[in-house]
């Protein structure tokens, strides 16, 4: 394999690959091979289907894998030997292996700009000394016990209210008495006060006895999850079949006793301070990190690469999207075009695309590395956390040329806690909200 390499600008280059005839040829015997050793054909044992007929059955994924499989391995090669990282997705442009040619293809990628980097060690960053109050605590402590309570029927004829479970009927009517497809439920079991529904619904449910029936207007908002129903007003028609209630226990020894195996509710509350008080130590420590990147950043100046910004665009307006759709809500409830979206997320992106690039320029600086195992821990981390497949994950990042992303990410990391250990860290009071 030979190649060729084009700088396109300060932070994308192009290879040019020519693969010859015998490492073809070998890559797609590598692939029947892999394929007559599993394949199970009518006729043949197992493993004793003829290679002719097995690259004639299943030539296109055979070819397929067998491009893959080859360019993925020159990719990793070229990395190696150029001696940079692709900063977002590698760009191919090519066709498929064909027996007795050469196989000649481009790849397109984006790579890190050279930054002068200012002095880092000894800058000094303040770190904000993280509290806990005791109202926090209690607050912990309620909803624990929340969380244990026994729920018990309400037996008299009274109204659901803030911390009910009421279960309901409940059917719509449009202008026209005609009933709403789509807004109906049998003993729906709505918890209240907990802002599962629109407002107005769940105040028009605590207005009916229990046993009883009521009736009122609702008018969904603008910005409703289901465009159908947005600014258009239906007569809610709900009945109330049960009421059921918390019954709290005190909160004293035993109570921590059974919450946790806690010697004493002194003992828990003291759990509870210090679990507070490390994530707040990890959030203190991150916002000071972050300060010290902001703060050297303002140091220097350089190209952004175009796709690198591309990818953090999109990652915002996906958390947009998930957070919107959390609440009941849609991208297109904000008024706002697709591009004016983007564009919108554009500042918060070079943002951080600047501050990717920066700290992997410090990686680089300080001789930085990352090794396969952290990469897999990593990647066995992403899985257990989405509930994915980790081997099928890894394929994923694998033939999607992700791994470099998250090598990257990881050298970030790396990077972020060395300069921290440099610089100078001054312990300042929290700061008023």
């Amino acid at each position: 394999m030979d190649y060729t390499v084009e700088d396109l600008s300060a932070v994308k280059k192009k290879v040019s690959v020519t693969v010859p005839v015998e490492e073809v040829e070998a890559a797609l015997s590598t692939a029947v091979s892999m394929y007559r050793s599993s394949v199970s054909l009518d006729g043949f044992r197992k493993g004793k289907v003829p290679v002719s007929v097995v690259e004639k059955r299943f030539k296109d994924s055979i070819y397929r894998e067998a491009t893959t499989d080859l360019v993925n391995v020159h990719i990793n090669q070229i990395i190696t030997e150029l001696k940079c990282n692709p900063l977002s997705r590698i760009d191919f442009k090519g066709k498929e292996l064909e027996r007795g040619k050469e196989f000649k293809y481009e790849i397109a990628f984006e790579v890190a700009p050279e930054i002068e980097l200012p002095n880092y060690e000894g800058f000094e960053v303040e770190y904000n000394k993280p509290e806990v109050n005791e109202a926090e605590v209690d607050e912990v402590l309620a909803r624990i016990n929340k969380n244990m309570s026994e729920l018990v029927a309400v037996s008299e004829e009274r109204k659901p209210q803030d911390g009910d479970i009421a279960s309901i009927d409940f059917i719509a009517y449009d202008e026209n008495g005609k009933e709403a497809e789509g807004i109906k439920a049998d003993n729906f079991q709505m918890h209240i006060g907990e802002r599962q529904a629109l407002e107005d619904f769940e105040n028009l449910v605590k207005t009916i006895p229990l046993g009883k029936e009521g009736e009122g207007d609702i008018t969904f908002p603008a910005d409703f999850i289901n465009p159908e129903f947005a600014n258009k007003t239906y007569t809610m028609k709900i009945k109330v079949h049960a009421i059921q209630e918390r019954k709290l226990t005190p909160l004293d020894d035993e109570f921590a006793k059974k919450a946790g195996n806690f010697e004493s509710l002194e003992k828990m509350k003291e759990s509870i301070r210090g679990s507070y008080m490390q994530t707040r130590e990890n959030l203190a420590k991150s916002q000071a990190q972050h300060s010290m990147v902001e703060g050297l950043l303002k140091m220097v100046d350089f190209p952004l690469p175009e796709g690198l910004v591309d990818n953090y665009m999109n990652n915002i307006l996906v958390d947009m999207k998930n957070k919107l759709e959390r609440q009941g809500k849609n991208l297109e409830s904000l008024g706002k075009t697709p591009e004016e979206l983007r564009n919108g997320a554009r500042s918060d992106a070079e943002s951080l695309a600047k501050v990717q690039l920066f700290l992997l320029a410090v990686a680089k600086k300080e001789g930085l590395s990352v090794e396969e195992e952290e990469v897999d821990r990593e990647l066995r981390s992403i899985a257990v956390q989405g509930g994915h497949d980790y081997k099928q994950l890894k394929d994923h990042y694998i033939q999607n040329n992700l791994i470099f992303a998250l090598r990257d990410r990881i050298l970030g990391d790396k990077a972020m806690e060395l300069m921290y250990s440099k610089a100078k860290v001054v312990e300042v009071e929290k700061k008023a909200e």
